[in-house]
């Protein structure tokens, strides 16, 4: 089916790397204006110079007054806001739960999850003042399967997204706000790089994936752009798992 698009304005944090990059690339080309945000500010700025109608923004989505004065800037740099992507987010350490960093799971929680508390609260406030939103939150299939070995945190923040999303969908329905989730599977990005036997890992993903191939940056992208769609007006609180059928539901 071919989605019907209305130009928007876009925040996708973590826009410029990993996953956030080409979903930032696929918004700009179907003509919406995207804010890219990044800790970095060279590399939201190189980001958006690639891409026609971006504009680069450094901030720390872990920290809420920040949060909150940047999406009052990009509502004044570019008009009202439409979209709000949150792909920020780290693997944090691997351990064994018995012997789990307590600063690891502080700054994990704090990135994966109070970040994306703090983006969709400053996004529906904005996005109440028209009456309109998609909000799309991406979690991960690790929160469906339980992860892997030593990755507490980050399957615990990913799980707890979904619940947000549910939560935030459902006060936001009745005003106009779409709220759903992304659950990616493994992807070969440079989050990868943690597995200490890349060729060991890369095998162990396709045994476990119905489909035999690696999932690139455009299935992510396609997907959060149905969501987007004007056609997916009555579709909310919903996590969509793309991974290959790693995990069916």
């Amino acid at each position: 089916m071919q989605t019907q698009e209305t130009p928007r304005v876009a925040i996708v944090t973590g826009g410029a790397g990993g996953l956030g990059l080409p979903i930032a690339q696929r918004l700009a080309e179907k003509g919406h204006k995207v804010a890219i945000w990044d800790l970095d500010a060279e590399r939201a700025e190189t980001a958006a110079a690639g891409l026609p109608g971006a504009r680069g923004y450094a901030v720390d989505v872990t920290d809420r007054d920040a949060v909150n004065a940047a999406t009052t800037r990009v509502v004044a740099d570019m008009g009202p806001l439409g979209i709000l992507v949150t792909s920020a987010g780290h693997n944090g350490p691997l351990a064994p739960f018995a012997d789990y960093p307590q600063e690891g799971w502080d700054f994990v929680m704090s990135l994966n999850l109070n970040a994306v508390f703090h983006c969709c609260q400053a996004g529906v406030r904005e996005m109440l003042k028209t009456g309109y939103g998609r909000i799309v939150n991406i979690s991960s299939s690790a929160a469906q399967i339980g992860g892997y070995n030593g990755s507490a945190a980050y399957v615990a923040s990913k799980g707890a997204i979904l619940s947000l999303t549910k939560v935030v969908a459902r006060e936001a329905a009745p005003l106009g706000i779409t709220v759903n989730a992304i659950a990616p599977g493994a992807f070969p990005t440079d989050a990868e790089k943690i597995h200490p036997d890349p060729a060991g890992y890369n095998a162990m993903v396709l045994e476990r994936q119905a489909v035999k191939r690696r999932g690139h940056a455009g299935d992510i992208a396609a997907a959060i752009r149905f969501f987007l769609s004007d056609e997916a007006g009555f579709i909310t609180g919903q996590s969509l798992a793309v991974n290959g059928g790693w995990t069916m539901h």
